[in-house]
This record gives structure tokens, C-alpha cells and sequence, in this order.
């Protein structure tokens, strides 16, 4: 499966299939949320926290790819991100794009 935020792909006549998405809403444990608090008093990365966006951005991308595979889609154009908080230390991220088959 070919995904690019691009609305085309060199070569490539596209035959547009609809509208794809995937989004997940992840959290981390208290004891993580509580370190990462502590670290907002001394500043720094926060690395709990990059790691449950980079793993709710995968599962939001599989689950989106999977939607286009049902469609038969061989690739997903026009791909775009987005995430939100929606309490403390949870996040949602969604995906969307477009499914397309080549002709």
C-alpha cells in the first residue's frame, strides 16, 4: 500500500475510491502520567508522551490502511493528521485520505 500526503503519484493514473480514516484514543498509566507531570516542573521532553502519540499515529494509519485495503484501494492519496487532547494524558489522533486504485 502506497500512502502519501500528495494528492497524485508520478506515473500514476488514479481512480479515486473514497474517503479512508483510522483514529485510536490512547493514554498512559497513572504512574507514567504522574512522572511526566513531575517533569513539567523542570522542563524537558517528554518522552512518555512522544511515545503513545507515535504509537496511537500507527495504529490511527493501520487502521486506515486496513478501511482501504477492504476498498481495494493499492494506495491512499492526500493523507492528513490530526490529534487533540481529550483529558489530561489522553490523546486522539486521527488519519484521513483518500483511497485510490490505479487504472
Amino acid at each position: 500500500m502506497i500512502l502519501v500526503n500528495t494528492d497524485y503519484i508520478t506515473g500514476k493514473e488514479l481512480e479515486m475510491l473514497g474517503l479512508v480514516k483510522g483514529s485510536t484514543i490512547q493514554t498512559k498509566h497513572i504512574g507514567r502520567d504522574i512522572t511526566q507531570g513531575l517533569k513539567h516542573i523542570v522542563g524537558g521532553e517528554l518522552k512518555a508522551y512522544n511515545e503513545m502519540m507515535d504509537e496511537a499515529r500507527a495504529l490511527a494509519t493501520k487502521r486506515m490502511v486496513e478501511e482501504a485495503e477492504e476498498l481495494g484501494a493499492d494506495a491512499v492519496v492526500s493523507i492528513r493528521y490530526s490529534s487533540a487532547a481529550i483529558m489530561q494524558g489522553a490523546a486522539e489522533v486521527i488519519v484521513y485520505g483518500t483511497a485510490v486504485k490505479f487504472k
